[in-house]
């Protein structure tokens, strides 16, 4: 089952009234579950925060490429670092280290079995994010890397929300994400998505450009 799921990094906030909580990890000892599904991008993936900086994890994701040809699932163990915090007066802006190491196993369909494998790949990545509670921006950029073999991925997400609520209101979000993966669609996936936020949660869904639903989520506990 894990080899439909995965880790993402690309980008998330908890905004309301209560002070601005963003990353991909959550606060000190704390544990951060997400996933990210549609057609051909499934991926999930639990860490755990050992400091107010660090966390380690693991992760799994299944990727698809646009004509069905070719499949790549990747189960890691991931580290997430935060590199530098900016706290300003209505603000706040972080730079993310984010990285696995794991084993990509990967399918050519249509193609004689011997170009089927299973390899060792790496993922370094950064993220940058700037929120308020009532807009939002992230941007990533992740290699994912063995021999041979390089399908990148970037993504850039805007929003806003609608309205100011209250501490135990659950406050409605617009998002806009454009991303890509190398190697696997030679498209930009572009999709706008509604998420609700409600303190440690929020859930996310949309249909993107291709007419794909797509259904994201977060918790931390």
């Amino acid at each position: 089952m894990f080899n439909y799921l995965k880790f993402w990094l690309l980008g998330c906030a908890i905004l309301s009234a209560q002070p601005v909580l963003a990353g991909p990890m959550g606060f000190n000892e704390s544990y951060m579950v997400m996933g990210d599904f549609n057609n051909n991008w499934r991926e999930s993936f639990i860490n755990y925060a050992i400091t107010p900086r660090d966390a380690f994890g693991v992760s799994a994701t299944y990727m698809r490429s646009d004509d069905r040809s070719k499949t790549r699932t990747l189960e890691e163990l991931t580290y997430t670092r935060l590199l530098h915090r900016w706290n300003m007066p209505h603000a706040q802006a972080n730079l993310w280290f984010m990285g696995g190491v794991g084993a990509l196993q990967g399918e050519n369909k249509g193609l004689n079995r011997d170009h089927d494998f299973d390899k060792v790949m790496i993922t370094p990545g950064v993220q940058f994010d700037y929120e308020t509670t009532r807009v939002y921006f992230m941007a990533t950029h992740r290699l994912y890397r063995t021999s041979n073999l390089n399908h990148d991925y970037s993504a850039i997400r805007a929003g806003f929300s609608f309205y100011e609520t209250g501490y135990d209101q659950t406050q409605p979000w617009f998002i806009l994400e454009t991303r890509n993966m190398n190697g696997l669609s030679d498209k930009v996936e572009i999709t706008p998505m509604l998420r609700f936020i409600n303190k440690n949660f929020f859930v996310e869904g949309g249909v993107n450009n291709f007419y794909e639903p797509r259904f994201n989520f977060m918790y931390i506990f």
